[in-house]
């Protein structure tokens, strides 16, 4: 099992609490065996969890000390109280899981904070809620807020906007370390986006034009044909230049390759689930042929489809 802990101060919100251990602990083998053994470490004792501004809900004590978290492979950093600051024994600790090659991630910008403080984002950028980029920017001057970004992932260190984005950022991990198909059975029980779309603009803007929603889910579900802009233009009722400006904004990136992005989740769910050859997946998904699926799977995923095959096929 993948050995995960869950760092808790004093001043915890219940969501960014609640969130990691829900989606870490859903996450089961095909053979139904749990994949993560998912361990809350705890900075203190009598611990305060608190709600919607700062309201105290409850006490608790973690069953692990802190230094437990030392054991982990990946270590998952719950935010403290904005007006606390972390302790010096925490702040070792993450310099030390770090220099032992432990992956460390924050969950909203309190855990962004404490990594921050940490010196392990110095000179990188940290996925923070839009409307607290201040407070990490008149602190850690030396690193990069990204207001833009549902989170990001540097391998070794992962920052997220706010609790619901850290779901992203979680079942991004679970897809690293298991596969695409055990974190879409994840997000299927938490009734959650396998991989939501876009960065933080859809949910702090209100644009004029509504929601690509209904396109995309047409799109997506004829994946295995040559559509081309026009196509998609024509279903959503709007010319190819407005369809181009109306993803960009709620999407960050164009038609054509957020299309390319569903093919290649697309062909990761076969190559995981069925004994299709690669050339029977490429049809699948519509990418023209083997050799241009293996371009685009091997820029996007770091790897070939049939080494992807070999690495999560058998969980």
């Amino acid at each position: 099992m993948h050995r995960l802990a869950v760092l808790v101060f004093d001043g915890v919100h219940s969501l960014d609490l609640s969130m990691p251990l829900q989606v870490f602990s859903a996450a089961y083998s095909s053979e139904k065996q749990r994949l993560y053994d998912v361990r809350v470490c705890g900075d203190g004792h009598d611990l305060a969890v608190t709600g919607v501004g700062g309201v105290e809900m409850y006490r608790y004590t973690a069953r692990y000390a802190l230094a437990d978290a030392l054991d982990a492979d990946t270590i998952v950093v719950i935010g403290l109280a904005s007006h606390d600051e972390p302790s010096a024994e925490a702040l070792d600790l993450l310099r030390e899981a770090h220099r032992r090659g432990i992956r460390i991630a924050s969950v909203s910008s309190g855990g962004a904070r404490v990594v921050a403080a940490s010196g392990l984002l110095d000179g990188r950028r940290t996925a923070t809620h839009w409307s607290r980029r201040h407070v990490i920017a008149e602190r850690y001057a030396r690193v990069q807020v990204d207001t833009k970004a549902l989170f990001v992932d540097y391998g070794d260190v992962l920052t997220s906007a706010g609790a619901a984005s850290g779901i992203d950022m979680c079942l991004h991990m679970i897809r690293k370390d298991f596969g695409a198909a055990v974190a879409a059975d994840v997000a299927r029980h938490m009734v959650a986006a396998p991989q939501r779309d876009g960065g933080q603009a859809p949910y702090t803007t209100h644009p004029a034009l509504g929601s690509l929603e209904p396109t995309m889910r047409w799109v997506r579900q004829r994946l295995a044909e040559p559509l081309t802009i026009a196509d998609i233009a024509a279903y959503a009722g709007m010319s190819p230049r407005t369809l181009r400006r109306k993803f960009q904004e709620q999407t960050g990136t164009t038609p054509l390759r957020w299309l390319l992005r569903q093919r290649v989740h697309r062909a990761q769910e076969l190559l995981e689930t069925t004994s299709l050859s690669v050339e029977v997946i490429c049809r699948h998904c519509g990418f023209g042929s083997s050799v241009a699926m293996r371009q685009h799977f091997g820029r996007y995923v770091g790897q070939s489809p049939m080494a992807y095959r070999r690495t999560f096929r058998a969980v």
